[in-house]
């Protein structure tokens, strides 16, 4: 593995066109901020950058829902979105905005270097124009249905519903997002990049040079589109908002925002140089101490060969920064491309896709009001089910038992329990360390590898597996004190109980250093606790942070218990939300065929009661029933996991089709149907009787 001198970090630039929700943070921002602070913690020279987008179709279109101005727009998401990354520990070094002066100049100044080279084609072509609006349809102005997926509002260069990229033309029936009419073809000037002479350099470069250390999800696109064979690509737009292009008779012509946007990462490190050189920050938070800098400096981030450059984006954008950007880049003659685009899946919430737009989402600003001081918990909830290879699922429930099982009765129990102790037996101050028993021993060893073991999985971009072995620590610690059981000994024996409140405190002190890229906040507030200054990654797997004798400061709980109406009040704001979003005019099913009394008396429907449930494995939708039918006792598959949990069901009565043919389903026989009522929200209802009956009793 290379050595290189510097790290360039990015997290993808977030459209100002609206709040940002916890999927955003699950794809890019919170594991690009573990990862650099893990680097700043092991001293290495690294800058990390991000900041608003500020152009593209979706600014406009935000502002005439808003009936206000892009400027507006932007003015004001950029803010709260700064102000929600920095709430949750998300350590910019430059939070910047594509609106700059700056970030025009040198989005120009990269065009004019590919145009000058002779690397740009100039084509006339039909693109789709609105007549009614008198305006050419970019990307996103225009929408039909997906040719791959069938979703009836894809975009013009995107669709949300599988993810894969598209051309206007491409779109099945498309009609304007400005009227609602149906666009016709017109001739428009536009310069293209020709992706395909690029192919061959994007094989050398990602099929061949990374082909083992590039996340499979994101090796696996990249392949398909280069074996699928690129196509030139418009690089410029017919828009009013953007960057103008500077080239001659190009009036009413924009940079694409796909061109402009990841520039942004290289104009916003120009802007930190240039404002810490000057000493006047707006934009800059410089996390570390930087020393002495010109303003020319930003070039050695961004093309000296010895610089490390690492994108963290969602799935969805890895087209534009595994294929797109790099072809810019590489094709400028002067940048280097990224190392690594360590993207990750989609994060669902409560069984569907994640979508402000739908009212179905958690957004970032929601969360901290709702949860004031708890940044670290939805940071560790993430973290510990991330969609690293695949989509995961964000769940109330889950979130409640992470806090309280984990965070509170793992990692809290154990600082607090160590801490306590020590205040209540030997004044609040590191008790002399004794004769270390074989316990001591095994425990000071374990905690000697464990932070090499998180080190490895982050190197390697698996928060996961890093999430889980900085909680294994705090479990190593918990397990200790449970197997010692100090409060037992005091009297007895208190020495023994020093040397192991010694050893509880070595691991507490070990927990500071490790939680600090994942919790930065609670890992602050154990040193506070520890009366300890915070220490580097080199420090970690020590057995003497702490001297003999050493003060403590004031022990707290780390953690609260989530209590069962906190997480039913968010799903009732969840449900609420997304009928506001959409309001549901219900469409009755229209009655089937007629059918006579002899057809329904061959229905056997009877009332059941649930004698137990379970979750079927690898279905997001079926719960394994067993059914006390009056007459016997079965096996039901049910696919009402994503409206009833499994521990909800037990003890319901329900009403089954008793005599339906048994089905095989995931290897299992279902023996029946439970019947159900489907609400104009598409929530689904138990059909059950108004009062409790036997089970067996027939329905006739």
């Amino acid at each position: 593995m290379k050595a290189f001198k510097r790290h360039t970090v990015t997290a993808a630039l977030p459209y100002a066109n609206g709040p940002k929700h916890i999927g955003h943070l699950a794809g890019a921002y919170i594991p690009a901020d573990v990862y650099v602070r893990y680097l700043r913690s092991l001293e290495k020279d690294v800058i990390f950058v991000c900041g608003s987008d500020e152009h593209g179709t979706a600014i406009p279109n935000q502002a005439v829902k808003e009936n206000t101005t892009p400027r507006a727009i932007i003015d004001k998401y950029h803010v709260q979105m700064r102000d929600c990354f920095k709430a949750l520990g998300i350590a910019f070094d430059v939070y910047h905005r594509t609106s700059e002066p700056i970030h025009h100049k040198t989005s120009q100044e990269i065009f004019l270097t590919l145009f000058n080279k002779g690397l740009l084609t100039e084509e006339v072509s039909e693109q789709y124009y609105d007549a009614d609006a008198k305006a050419f349809l970019a990307d996103r102005y225009i929408v039909g249905t997906c040719p791959k997926c069938g979703h009836p509002n894809a975009y013009g260069d995107q669709c949300e519903k599988c993810g894969s990229s598209l051309s206007p033309r491409d779109l099945i029936n498309p009609r304007s997002t400005l009227t609602g009419n149906v666009p016709v073809l017109r001739e428009t000037k536009h310069w293209y990049l020709p992706l395909e002479n690029y192919e061959g350099w994007l094989r050398e470069w990602i099929l061949k040079g990374h082909a083992t250390d590039w996340k499979t999800n994101v090796f696996g696109q990249c392949k398909s589109w280069i074996d699928a064979g690129l196509q030139p690509r418009a690089m410029t737009r017919d828009l009013d908002w953007g960057i103008k292009v500077p080239l001659p008779n190009a009036e009413g012509k924009v940079l694409y925002v796909w061109f402009d946007a990841p520039i942004g990462y290289v104009s916003a490190t120009r802007a930190f140089f240039e404002e810490v050189s000057s000493g006047k920050l707006e934009f800059a938070q410089p996390q570390r101490d930087f020393g002495t800098v010109k303003a020319d400096d930003w070039k050695k981030y961004w093309q000296d060969e010895e610089t490390k450059l690492v994108h963290f984006i969602g799935k969805d954008n890895i087209v534009f920064h595994c294929i797109i950007f790099p072809i810019m880049l590489h094709a400028h003659g002067e940048f280097i491309v990224p190392d690594n685009v360590p993207a990750n899946e989609f994060m669902n919430l409560e069984g569907d896709k994640m979508s402000t737009s739908r009212g179905w989402s958690i957004e970032m600003h929601e969360y901290l009001e709702d949860f004031p001081g708890k940044p670290d918990v939805l940071r560790y909830c993430l973290l510990a089910n991330l969609p690293e290879t695949k989509d995961s699922e964000f769940t109330w429930k889950d979130f409640q038992s992470r806090n309280n099982n984990e965070l509170v009765a793992i990692l809290g129990n154990f600082v607090n329990r160590a801490l306590v102790l020590t205040q209540k037996y030997f004044d609040n101050k590191v008790p002399a360390k004794g004769t270390l028993q074989p316990a001591d021993i095994a425990a000071l060893e374990s905690l000697k590898g464990q932070p090499a073991r998180i080190a490895q999985a982050l190197e390697l971009y698996k928060f996961r597996e890093a999430t889980a072995a900085l909680m294994d620590l705090a479990r190593l610690g918990n397990k200790y004190l449970a197997d010692t059981e100090p409060w037992k000994l005091h009297k007895t024996d208190p020495d023994r109980v020093a040397t192991i409140l010694h050893v509880a405190l070595q691991i507490v002190a070990n927990l500071a250093i490790a939680a600090e890229p994942f919790l930065p906040f609670s890992a602050a507030r154990i040193n506070e606790m520890l009366n300890l200054q915070s220490r580097l990654w080199k420090d970690a797997g020590s057995d003497s942070l702490l001297a003999e004798g050493h003060a403590l400061g004031v022990s707290g709980l780390l953690f609260e218990k989530i209590e069962d109406s906190v997480i039913e009040k968010q799903l009732e704001k969840l449900h609420a939300k997304k009928k506001l979003m959409n309001p549901v005019v219900a469409e009755l099913t229209p009655l089937k065929s007629e059918i006579t009394f002899d057809d329904f008396a061959k229905l056997d429907i009877r009332v059941g009661k649930v004698l137990s449930a379970e979750k079927m494995e690898k279905s997001n939708k079926l719960l394994k029933l067993l059914v006390d039918t009056g007459v016997d006792k079965r096996t039901v598959l049910s696919g009402i996991a994503l409206h009833y949990t499994a521990e909800e069901m037990v003890g319901k009565q329900v009403t089954l089709i008793a005599n339906l043919a048994p089905r095989k389903m995931m290897g299992i026989e279902s023996q029946g149907m439970i019947l159900m009522a489907e609400d104009a929200d598409g929530k689904l209802r138990l059909l059950q009787p108004n009062e409790v009956v036997m089970p067996g009793a027939v329905v006739s």
